[in-house]
């Protein structure tokens, strides 16, 4: 599938009722009940705080495929990607019409409602359900099990968001989108099933890069079998992991989404058109890791005392919940050199002092909405 009808498709198909970081089963059941009318969609079973968590099944093929979103509450994005697929699917065309005769589809859009509620990572008993892969805890983890072992798939798709710190390897570009076949064992062993999952990668990451050259990049692939993809590689099931990160001044995540939508796509394409052995699984090998060289804005050779050195302001944005909406509220992280960083936003204080609101001293762990730079002030916000 080319990027051209890669990029139509979503144009014509994306879920315009879905938008911004908030996504909660408050926001995708009204979707669910249209598309009952059309998919099987069932309640298979409750959060801990007895919200309903729901299954969606679509496509009636030989090749099954399992995805699961919102694991962690806050991360929604690959949510928003998931019902622009549904819309895609449901729709005859010809690009798309051979998928659902091919393959069959199972979704849980939202596994950790009650954290989608709160926009928290954790469940309801702060269990963070990727790492309950193994005690099997929480009726989270339970029922995601349940329908692994009930619905046997050949393929998994672990679907998550990362923070905007990532790069693309040693770079000044960030991880718009991230990518990993999961070990299955403590040598990190390339295993058959992982490279079936990293040949499917590999498809993924030539489409986008013609979309966001350098913008892509793998996880480190250290073993933990409390992981959920872990886990499921370890069952002898290719598995991967999605990362939904940042792509420039696209904090509502609505460019990313896309570029989510079109890795689905592609890749349950790429599925159901062939027999998928892993032998074309090393350009997976070259993508690089990601690393942690962003923050969000970084103020460079500030001073902050008329007798100290130099030095750069490292600012990260903080989500926090208010009125349904996610605010991002500057926090200072880092107050050091720099060099080698990179900020989604730079701000150069010409060796000028810079204070907050105050006319106080720069402390690193404050929040500040504005800081004055040679009597200038300067917002910290989103515009």
């Amino acid at each position: 599938m080319e990027v051209e009808v890669l990029k139509t498709l979503f144009e014509t198909y994306n879920e315009k009722r879905l938008f911004h970081r908030y996504i909660t089963n408050n926001h995708i059941e009204p979707m669910l009940k249209k598309l009952g009318d059309y998919i099987d969609i069932e309640k298979i079973g409750e959060s801990v705080l007895k919200k309903p968590i729901h299954g969606i099944k679509i496509g009636h093929g030989v090749k099954k495929i399992l995805m699961w979103s919102q694991m962690h509450g806050n991360e929604s994005t690959t949510t928003k990607a998931i019902f622009d697929l549904l819309n895609t699917l449901l729709n005859e065309n010809k690009e798309t019409s051979h998928i659902l005769s091919t393959c069959t589809i199972y979704i849980i859009p939202i596994l950790n409602p009650d954290g989608a509620e709160a926009y928290t990572r954790v469940n309801a008993n702060s269990v963070d359900l990727n790492r309950d892969a193994q005690l099997l805890s929480q009726p989270e983890s339970k029922l995601l099990r349940q329908v692994f072992n009930e619905f046997q798939p050949h393929f998994c798709y672990n679907l998550h968001g990362q923070r905007t710190i990532f790069s693309a390897g040693n770079s000044n570009y960030p991880a718009t989108v991230s990518f990993l076949s999961p070990a299955q064992d403590e040598k990190c062993t390339i295993t058959s099933n992982r490279k079936v999952a990293m040949e499917i990668i590999s498809v993924m990451n030539d489409t986008l890069q013609e979309l966001i050259p350098n913008q892509v990049g793998v996880y480190d692939d250290a073993f933990n079998i409390n992981c959920v993809g872990d886990t499921f590689q370890n069952f002898n099931v290719p598995t991967i992991l999605f990362e939904a990160g940042h792509y420039s001044n696209d904090y509502e995540r609505e460019q990313t989404r896309k570029y989510i939508y079109i890795s689905l796509l592609k890749s349950i394409d790429y599925i159901s058109k062939n027999e998928i052995d892993g032998s074309n699984y090393l350009p997976y090998l070259n993508i690089p890791e990601n690393e942690k060289l962003f923050f969000d804005i970084i103020i460079r050779n500030a001073k902050l005392d008329s007798k100290e050195d130099l030095t750069d302001i490292g600012i990260l944005y903080q989500e926090i919940l208010k009125d349904d909406k996610v605010e991002f509220i500057p926090k200072i992280e880092n107050i050091e050199n720099l060099k080698g960083f990179f900020g989604h936003k730079e701000i150069d204080a010409k060796g000028y002092k810079v204070v907050n609101e105050q006319n106080q001293m720069l402390k690193v762990a404050s929040e500040n909405v504005f800081v004055t730079i040679n009597n200038e002030i300067f917002s910290l916000l989103l515009k």
